[in-house]
């Protein structure tokens, strides 16, 4: 039943309903990191004309399947797939080494490592932003065991290495990745330097932290604070163990079911913008809200908002930061669970 746009809604499985709009940002008690919401990838691509070839040169597969796939032990090369950070980012800042040197991280829980460009990476991408050099650094110790992360559109490869890491919370000893080589032209033109990760296991101390999407965006570690959210936080448990993994029963517009009709698993993803899911029943939700193609992509703009609904060759949904915006979303990791409630 084509028609404008409202909304669509996700019916978690234990029938909480949270319905899909499109935009929003990150809350926290504890300690807060602001964060700052940048010009997306394909904004600088299209401002310098770049935007028509890249598309060419990188057709959307942007999500490979990772779920079953497990860093490799150490001694070998370490390999977590990731994925390219093509749209909205939101960026905090962090620092490594004594004395401390910056950098602007995109904080994703869809993966669990952390790591900058160093003075060691020859890559173009390394050269137009800010790089760690372990000769300035009167803490850093030199592991020698390589590390490669594979997105769908690239790479980085470099070592890890231990170093004084301070995000918001007292400064540890932390493993971390330095980069060596960046192979993806998303990382030209990328707002940030590099990425930490807050899947499992988990690069910080605290069981708890939460992210808060709207205005004034932040990433809480600690706790949560009740001031970015109104009622009560819905509690989802995890499905898959070590991963930000849930159960969703249905996904519907205006009263039909468009997608999940039996049920079916979504991540969320904070280091994705974009709302993604199976292909058929992507296609079908397009259609049904009169999606439009924009800039060869798939999009739809409702009541003045814009958004990004994107199909992948996968079987669970994605729900990035276009469905997060709409929550104050917790990360309870001692208690394997995710906390939603609406952002104020």
């Amino acid at each position: 039943m084509p028609g404008k746009f409202s909304v669509v809604t996700v019916i978690l499985q234990n029938g909480q309903l949270l319905p899909i709009s499109y935009l929003f940002p990150f809350p926290m008690h504890g300690e807060r990191i602001p964060l700052t919401k940048v010009k997306s990838i394909r904004e600088n691509l299209r401002e310098k004309g770049l935007l028509k070839n890249f598309l060419k040169e990188h057709p959307f597969n942007m999500i490979q399947n990772r779920l079953n796939q497990k860093p490799a032990p150490q001694g070998k090369v370490s390999r977590q797939p990731l994925r390219n950070y093509f749209d909205m980012a939101y960026v905090g800042n962090i620092s490594i080494g004594t004395p401390p040197q910056q950098f602007s991280v995109i904080f994703d829980t869809g993966s669990s490592d952390l790591w900058v460009p160093s003075i060691y990476c020859q890559s173009r991408a390394c050269n137009t932003h800010r790089v760690f050099d372990p000769f300035k650094s009167t803490t850093f110790r030199y592991s020698g065991v390589p590390i490669e992360l594979e997105y769908a559109s690239g790479m980085m490869s470099g070592y890890l290495g231990y170093d004084t890491v301070r995000v918001m919370w007292t400064p540890q000893d932390q493993e971390f990745g330095y980069s060596q080589w960046e192979e993806n032209e998303a990382f030209d033109h990328a707002m940030f330097d590099g990425m930490l990760g807050l899947g499992y296991p988990g690069l910080i101390a605290q069981p708890v932290f939460a992210f808060y999407l709207k205005e004034g965006s932040v990433v809480m570690f600690g706790g949560v604070d009740r001031s970015f959210y109104k009622g009560e936080l819905k509690w989802v448990p995890l499905t898959k163990p070590n991963y930000w993994q849930i159960a969703l029963d249905r996904i519907t517009w205006r009263g039909y079911v468009v997608a999940c009709k039996s049920g079916c698993q979504a991540v969320i993803d904070t280091g994705s913008s974009l709302l993604i899911g199976p292909t058929k029943e992507v296609i079908n939700i397009q259609k049904l809200i009169n999606a439009k193609p924009f800039q060869e992509e798939v999009r739809n703009f409702p009541q003045g908002h814009s958004g990004a609904l994107h199909s992948g060759r996968i079987k669970f949904w994605i729900l990035g930061d276009v469905f997060l915006r709409l929550y104050f979303t917790v990360f309870d990791r001692g208690q394997d669970r995710i906390g939603l409630a609406p952002a104020v």
